[in-house]
């Protein structure tokens, strides 16, 4: 009778000491050893915000939704593309050329919960449905920045190439069509040649509010041309449930977060990180904090940033802002202002010229990725490869000889010359799906795999 007691005490204990560390756990957690995000670095994403938000007006002259004075300029709008021309292939677009920042811009707007579409979008996967690029991916959203790659891939080659070869190409997205973004991003990164040769320090991506759409070794090697966002306690990047499941119980998403919580504590990190066809966010994450444990109200944010391969936001946060801290508008606001905030605080304390410190911060990034690159293959992370350090110095390179040829050319004539000589390479509209095909081959079996998979040695 004591002995049952006592194993009941003992499992009161622990069921309580459990509760208190996951109810008092908070989103700052996660982040709290990365360092902060300087104001050059981080002021694209506010740009970005309302670039997203601009997909949801019906016309920029008159915003219902963007912030007053916004930078948005409603002459440079090159593309709509709304639910009735998408047919249900992607969440509505549009393509903008930022001629202030020499940025051309494709902005995918997050869920429509009213839209049958945007779930069957997210429906259309499975675990270990779709491999792609040495890792797995979530199957619909590949298949939608495939389709927008279709439409659009011929219109970004003929304006990257009009503009001189100069501007960055941007996809930037938010919720659903942050996984559309970050897939997309991949594939293009893959297939340069198809849009002009573009250098892949060019090749940028913003998630807002990342959906988990790729495999952890994915997730570190893109790191370097995308940047997740994430507003504090959000829950979409923090749970590795499908997509499917979370937005088949919207209305009941904080019994489904806190089951999950439930769940994971019971399984190991290293377990984790071994399964090749968990999901995560992917790319750099910025994760703007802005509230404190047992502190009402919400406190100037702060910018924290980290290529993390292990603790990738993998605890549920189980609070009221869970849901509310996934938003497009508070995103926008949290972000705007937190860059005001940076940038009044480097300016108070900086010490040497803004061109040198942006040059060291240059460096640390791509020493940082090039290390998270090496700890993702020291842990044995499935498929991980450290190979991609060459590929930035090639790509280094590239991009200073695209500059030099752009400043030689000194005239549109021989712009619009070096363009149609590309489209001459081109016979007719290039075709994505085929271009993704090339990374898969059959193998002796006659198994269709990945042509890394039968290059690379077996993982030991």
């Amino acid at each position: 009778m004591s002995l049952a007691c006592g194993m009941e005490c003992v499992m009161m204990i622990a069921c309580s000491r459990w509760i208190w560390k996951r109810c008092t756990y908070i989103g700052s957690y996660d982040s709290k050893s990365w360092p902060y995000a300087t104001p050059d670095e981080f002021s694209p994403i506010p740009r970005m915000s309302r670039l997203i938000l601009a997909v949801y007006e019906d016309d920029l002259n008159n915003p219902h939704y963007l912030p007053p004075h916004h930078s948005i300029n409603p002459d440079w709008l090159i593309k709509r593309v709304t639910y009735s021309q998408t047919l249900g292939h992607a969440p509505p677009y549009i393509i903008y050329l930022d001629h202030h920042n020499k940025e051309l811009v494709v902005a995918i707007r997050g869920l429509n919960l009213v839209k049958e579409s945007d779930y069957k979008l997210l429906l259309d996967n499975k675990l270990g449905m779709q491999m792609f690029d040495g890792g797995y991916v979530h199957h619909g959203l590949l298949r939608s920045a495939i389709w927008l790659l279709n439409e659009e891939g011929d219109l970004l080659r003929k304006l990257w190439l009009e503009t001189g070869k100069e501007y960055d190409l941007v996809f930037a997205g938010h919720s659903l069509g942050s996984g559309v973004a970050a897939l997309a991003t991949v594939v293009v990164a893959n297939h340069r040649d198809e849009l002009g040769g573009i250098p892949r320090s060019k090749i940028k991506c913003y998630a807002l509010a990342p959906a988990r759409s790729m495999s952890l070794n994915l997730a570190v090697k893109y790191a370097d041309i995308i940047h997740s966002v994430i507003l504090q306690d959000d829950f979409l990047p923090r749970t590795s449930t499908p997509l499917e499941y979370i937005f088949e119980s919207i209305f009941c998403l904080p019994c489904l977060l806190f089951w999950v919580c439930v769940r994971d504590t019971f399984i190991p990190e290293g377990r984790k990180l071994r399964d090749p066809r968990r999901l995560y966010a992917p790319g750099r994450m910025y994760h703007i904090v802005e509230r404190k444990f047992c502190r009402c109200g919400r406190f100037p944010p702060e910018v924290r940033t980290a290529i993390p391969v292990e603790g990738r936001f993998e605890h549920i946060v189980l609070s009221c802002n869970a849901t509310s801290d996934h938003g497009i508008i508070w995103i926008e606001r949290e972000a705007e202002k937190a860059l005001k905030l940076m940038t009044e605080s480097s300016n108070e304390t900086a010490t040497t010229p803004p061109q040198t410190q942006k040059f060291k911060r240059s460096e640390t990034f791509e020493d940082e990725h090039i290390d998270a690159l090496r700890k993702a293959v020291s842990l044995n992370i499935p498929h991980a490869v450290s190979s991609t350090e060459d590929e930035l110095r090639q790509d280094k390179d590239t991009s200073e000889k695209v500059a030099a040829h752009s400043q030689e050319a000194g005239s549109f004539h021989d712009e619009e010359k070096g363009a149609s000589e590309t489209k001459s390479k081109h016979s007719g509209k290039t075709n994505w799906d085929e271009a993704v095909q090339k990374l898969f081959r059959k193998s002796e079996s006659g198994e269709v795999v990945l042509k890394q998979d039968i290059e690379a040695p077996a993982p030991q």
